[in-house]
């Protein structure tokens, strides 16, 4: 394998790996809907804000998702919503695997 490719595939893996947690999931598909404060995010996870906080971290170190600072509060929105197309494919891949 040449070398660009094997970056290129670390680069995709580290972007799977930072979808790989249920919580991630989650707030990638709420962001979907439009931009959330953190407090809004520790509420519908149900983590603590620190918990919550890293796993956003994650998602913004791999350009997934934006913030912006308003005061004392955060916002994050989906910054590359064609990640939602992973849904999509893991969605028909269930209901084939189930049928």
């Amino acid at each position: 394998m040449q070398k660009t490719n094997v970056k290129e595939f670390r680069e995709k893996a580290r972007v799977m790996k930072a979808l790989a947690h249920p919580s991630r999931l989650m707030m990638v598909q709420e962001l979907a809907l439009g931009e959330r404060c953190v407090c809004e995010l520790v509420e519908m996870v149900g983590a603590d804000i620190s918990t919550v906080s890293r796993h956003l971290s994650l998602l913004r170190d791999t350009g997934i998702v934006d913030s912006r600072r308003d005061g004392v509060k955060i916002y994050y929105r989906l910054k590359a919503p064609c990640v939602l197309k992973i849904f999509d494919c893991i969605y028909e891949h269930q209901c084939e695997f189930e049928s």
